[in-house]
């Protein structure tokens, strides 16, 4: 049975689906106007580990994933480069689909762009205008959040904090800000815009998802998932309108993954620590090292990037890996610890936990065919890509190989000088030699 911290209740629940065997599950996407920063990606990872608790659990998933393709930052990035907004969008989408498949993390079953949307997005707002929880205002129409009684549910915002009546139109928003939001903002003649029955222009950043959710998922689901920094104003705002129009409970589930700090600050430019994917492959570093990195803590704890840590994640992820190289092809597997993966993952996704009983298969003594069955089966959650390393040797280059014989022979005669010097040599050729009772076990470095 899998619990998670809903952050509805902030308590930890049992799961329980809208349908027995489907479940409806919203992510909130990425705004496509730069490249992710790996703290945005953990974001990401985390509900991609709940989606394949999930499917372990054998439910069918239906995972929605949308694409902000337009908003403030967007505009603004598109003018000081010089291109439309639909070129801009589309390059960074791009990237950003291409960076979560570098991260094993599976594909959307859907991808909804705001941008497809806008039609649907305008009967939304007349709906709340006619429930009279909306209001236009010199062309721009704001969700009146005094009209609906249960705001601030999620954040547990102080009903005396609500500023109501004062209005925020920027999609750059406050934490503290609790003000009457955008529904449809009032654009200029030479700006990116729709028409509408309010005049020209476009969606507020909220709308977006309330709409695209229900568009793909019914007017109530099972999960939704996002940033710790989206529980408010984003996700509180998304609940009033979706509540408001449709008079039905919006999402019975809310899990909201934590920061990461880098070298214990906030991920920033003006401090030079904002890390892409890129940054990792320019050090020649494996992206599913920062996956596993990401299991090595707890969603809802900070995870504190550094460098040495991601090379210690890399070299504990290449160690499994030459290890499960020599096992024999998976049988029946290890009901005991498989047990005790799905205990830990059902239990609010304790990834550290899993991770530290694939350690616990890997020390055991069971058969490897045995032990190969049960790693695959973890990782049918954990998404290392270790089924492209069970029982697959490497193919070492001859060059190598007689350099490994030069070196027994050297160690047999008790040269253990030139035998240190002929390590090295094997080293420089990216390939290392582990002494063991049975004899040399070669290993190719920076898997």
């Amino acid at each position: 049975m899998l619990k998670i911290f809903n952050s509805l209740t902030r308590k930890i629940e049992e799961f329980t689906p809208i349908n027995s065997q489907s479940v409806g599950m919203y992510v909130c996407g990425p705004t496509v106007y730069d490249y992710m920063h790996i703290g945005n990606l953990r974001t990401f990872t985390t509900s991609d580990i709940l989606r394949r608790v999930l499917e372990l659990d054998n439910y069918q998933v239906k995972f929605v994933e949308n694409i902000t393709d337009i908003d403030d930052k967007i505009i603004k990035r598109a003018k000081e480069q010089g291109v439309t907004t639909e070129e801009l969008a589309k390059k960074y989408e791009k990237a950003f689909l291409e960076d979560i498949y570098r991260l094993n993390i599976l594909p959307a079953n859907v991808n909804p762009r705001a941008t497809e949307h806008v039609g649907k997005m305008i009967k939304y707002i007349e709906e709340l205008l006619k429930k009279g929880l909306a209001y236009e205002k010199d062309g721009s129409v704001y969700f009146d959040i005094s009209k609906f009684p249960d705001y601030g549910k999620l954040s547990q915002i102080d009903k005396r904090e609500l500023k109501t009546g004062t209005r925020i139109l920027s999609d750059e928003y406050s934490k503290d800000d609790v003000q009457d939001f955008a529904l449809w903002k009032s654009v200029g003649p030479e700006d990116v815009g729709w028409d509408s029955p309010w005049g020209r222009g476009r969606p507020g950043w909220h709308i977006e998802c309330s709409v695209m959710s229900q568009e793909y998922l019914g007017d109530s689901f099972d999960i939704h998932t996002g940033g710790i920094d989206l529980l408010f104003p984003h996700h509180e705002n998304e609940i009033a309108q979706a509540e408001g129009k449709t008079g039905k409970k919006f999402v019975n589930y809310f899990l909201h993954g934590e920061h990461m700090l880098v070298d214990g600050q906030k991920m920033s430019k003006s401090l030079d620590n904002f890390y892409t994917i890129k940054d990792l492959e320019e050090k020649e570093i494996d992206t599913l090292a920062l996956r596993y990195l990401f299991l090595t803590a707890h969603y809802k704890e900070r995870l504190n990037f550094t460098w040495e840590s991601l090379k210690a994640a890399q070299a504990a992820l290449n160690k499994i890996r030459e290890e499960i190289r020599l096992w024999e092809q998976p049988k029946e597997g290890v009901d005991e610890f498989q047990q005790k993966f799905s205990e830990s993952v059902n239990n609010d996704l304790n990834t550290p936990q899993a991770v530290g009983v694939l350690h616990q298969l890997l020390k055991s003594d069971y058969p490897t065919s045995s032990k190969s069955a049960s790693i695959l089966f973890m990782d049918k959650v954990l998404g290392l890509g270790l089924e492209d390393y069970l029982g697959k040797p490497i193919d070492v280059p001859v060059e190598v190989m007689k350099l490994v014989e030069t070196r027994e022979n050297t160690r047999g005669l008790g040269d253990f000088t030139q035998s240190d010097k002929l390590r090295g040599e094997i080293k420089k050729l990216g390939y290392e030699v582990e002494d063991t009772p049975k004899g040399p076990v070669i290993k190719k470095l920076n898997l």
